[in-house]
This record gives C-alpha cells, sequence and structure tokens, in this order.
C-alpha cells in the first residue's frame, strides 16, 4: 500500500464529509444497498470502474467502497481557485475532457501511490439508462501504467435522481453492485486494452441488468 496521502488533513476532511453526509443520504434517502463489498480490495491500488448516468455517481461509488476514492473531474469546475482546493481535498483532479490529458492521469497516479482507490466511468460520460454501450480505453490504460487490477462497478437508479427542470433531488431507490477484480493489462497494447475494456463493460451491464 501507498504512504498515506498528505496533507493529512486531505483524508480527515474526505472521512468527515463521507461519514457525516454521503454514506447517510446513500443510505437514507436514497435507500441505498451495496452488494460484493467483501469484493473491495482493503488497500494498494486498484482502479474502480463503472457505469454514469448521474451528477451524484462519484460519491455513490465512494459511499460503498470502504475507502477513498479519487475522481476526474472537468476542468471548469477548477476555475473558482477555492472550490478547486475543496474539490482536490476531497479527491478529484481537473481533466480537460475531449483531450489526452497527461496531467489528469499523473494526478490519478499520485492518488493511486499514495493509497488511494482511483475511480473512472467507463463510457467517460453519462447516459440517459446507465448501461454502457461505448466504453472508452482510459481505464485500462491506466491499469496498464500504475500496474494496477480493475474493480467493475454498476450503479444502478441514479438515472432517476434529477428531473429535467428541478434541482431537489428525488428520493428513489439506488444500488451497487461490486464484481471481481479484473488483472492489469500486461502492456498498453491497444488489442489488449480493448479487450480489457469490453470485459469490464460486459460485467457492469451484466450486474446492471440485475436491477434492485
Amino acid at each position: 500500500m501507498g504512504r498515506n496521502r498528505e496533507p493529512l488533513i486531505s483524508l480527515a476532511f474526505y472521512n468527515y464529509f463521507k461519514w457525516s453526509v454521503v454514506s447517510p443520504v446513500f443510505l437514507v434517502y436514497f435507500q441505498g444497498k451495496i452488494h460484493g463489498i467483501e469484493k473491495v480490495p482493503k488497500e494498494g491500488s486498484v482502479i474502480i470502474v463503472s457505469n454514469h448516468a448521474s451528477y451524484y455517481d462519484p460519491p455513490i461509488v465512494a459511499a460503498g467502497m470502504g475507502r477513498p476514492v479519487s475522481y476526474m473531474a472537468k476542468a471548469e469546475l477548477f476555475s473558482n481557485s477555492n472550490f478547486g482546493k475543496l474539490l482536490n481535498i476531497y479527491g478529484a483532479y481537473p481533466v480537460s475532457r475531449g483531450t489526452a490529458d497527461l496531467s489528469a492521469i499523473r494526478s490519478a497516479l499520485k492518488f493511486l501511490d499514495d493509497g488511494w482507490a482511483a475511480g473512472v466511468f467507463l463510457e467517460g460520460t453519462r447516459t440517459p439508462d446507465g448501461k454502457i454501450t461505448n466504453p472508452k480505453r482510459g481505464a485500462a490504460l491506466l491499469a496498464a501504467k500504475a500496474k494496477a487490477p480493475l474493480l467493475p462497478v454498476s450503479i444502478w437508479g441514479s438515472e432517476k435522481i434529477l428531473e429535467k427542470g428541478s434541482p431537489v433531488p428525488r428520493r428513489v431507490p439506488v444500488t451497487v453492485r461490486i464484481g471481481n477484480l479484473i488483472d492489469a493489462p500486461t502492456s498498453s497494447d491497444r488489442k489488449e486494452l480493448e479487450e480489457i475494456t469490453l470485459r469490464c463493460a460486459k460485467e457492469i451491464n451484466e450486474m446492471h441488468d440485475l436491477g434492485r
């Protein structure tokens, strides 16, 4: 396992916010269920790959993992320096979407080295029904560079949280299912990355089909 992330205030803030806000909202308001928590490695580098249907997905996944999870966030959110600092403390780091953002990859590797898990949405953007139809190779490439296994995770129900035109989250049931670890790619070969990416997508979609 990597050393504890510095400064320690980051982990303290992360855990305080998770247990005082995120987990209660997930478990009570969204009637959250978690299946397969025992499959999450308690330490060591791991890439958590999941589907994505809601802005609420990063904290929902983090609430179900039992360990800190870092996430990429669009660079525009960091334009406000104070808000950007808060995002970084909570494990978020900026990425310029649609580009090969090497700084984002370096940030992800840094978090992994510091003992965090790295969360990556396999399709890179939200889908209307939570199903993955066009998975991207980014998670597999990160896993190859970090020599870290991938952990498929399905989020079911989050696409119903927000209604168009309403800022208030709906009280809908949400379920997180955790799959089996997939070994890191042995290289950055395009074919191998595509095969592992499709394997992750297949497992996530199959878990999503199980529903609640």
